[in-house]
């Protein structure tokens, strides 16, 4: 593992008195998996929105690639280089799983979306949005050469689920099992290439064989190289990919170490017990 990819730095975030996030800082080195962990409502999943843009924080300092984003829309967050999945799944259930992924690529396109760098300022918006349905009319060698590309990048990413997701390429998202919404999901977020995996729960409502499957690729991904940012509740999963562990308690940082560490911190088994453990005597 190289230098630190992200810094976050006394990030907060209040709904009225509440404190949802409060002064959270710490750290993901690149090629390192960090999870976050916490009992319901500790503040995991806002903390992951903060990072990925679909929330603004109110105080702090988010840092990713040496530049900050906090406060940055989640497109912008997006071609920055961070990807993510969502707690509940979500799908284009109209689509097909093959376009569903694709739906990730859309900002990497250059033939097929002329002066694409230009969406973003209000009065020229227009121009990229005339220029694409131009493109998509005329198309060219070039927008040809970009499409198959497209193309062999969804295919790699519906082949990490061989025995799931290929064969399923043309059917309509919602033909699909809960399982492979979540498998759509997790390909959607790869194909990019992101600098930073952002992944909220990916086992959530799977079976043991499913939840195991999972963590194969999860390691599969760790050994080559992916960074990622995992919020997970089953321990086992967190135990095997993890390379450190924060815990999150009421939206404050508890504690931040390497997973036999945390696992065996009082303070964590205070937050998830609501006691701490007795001690073990001889009687």
């Amino acid at each position: 593992m190289s230098g630190e990819l992200l810094q976050v730095s006394g990030l907060s975030l209040s709904y009225g008195s509440l404190r949802a996030v409060d002064d959270v800082s710490f750290t993901v080195r690149e090629g390192e998996v960090v999870s976050v962990i916490g009992p319901n409502g500790s503040g995991k999943t806002t903390t992951i929105n903060l990072i990925s843009g679909l929330l603004a924080p109110h105080a702090g300092r988010i840092v990713f690639a040496g530049r900050e984003i906090q406060g940055h829309k989640a497109h912008r967050v997006a071609k920055a280089g961070i990807a993510r999945t969502f707690q509940n799944g979500r799908v284009f259930g109209n689509l097909t799983v093959a376009a569903n992924v694709e739906v990730a690529l859309h900002a990497t396109r250059r033939a097929s979306r002329p002066l694409s760098t230009w969406s973003d300022t209000p009065v020229a918006r227009w121009a990229p949005l005339f220029l694409e349905a131009v493109a998509s009319l005329v198309g060219g060698p070039r927008r040809r050469r970009e499409q198959e590309e497209v193309r062999r990048l969804v295919a790699e990413q519906l082949d990490r689920f061989p025995d799931r997701l290929p064969e399923r390429a043309e059917h309509s998202a919602h033909t699909l099992s809960y399982a492979n919404r979540r498998r759509t999901e997790i390909a959607r977020a790869l194909v990019p290439n992101p600098r930073l995996l952002l992944l909220d729960e990916p086992t959530a409502g799977m079976n043991p064989a499913e939840t195991d499957e999972i963590m194969r690729k999860l390691l599969e991904l760790k050994e080559a190289g992916q960074t990622m940012l995992l919020v997970e509740h089953k321990m086992d999963l967190v135990n095997a990919v993890s390379d450190r562990v924060v815990v999150l308690d009421g939206g404050k940082l508890l504690v931040d170490g390497a997973p036999e560490v945390v696992q065996a911190d009082p303070r964590v088994i205070e937050a998830y017990l609501g006691r701490r453990r007795a001690p073990v005597t001889d009687d």
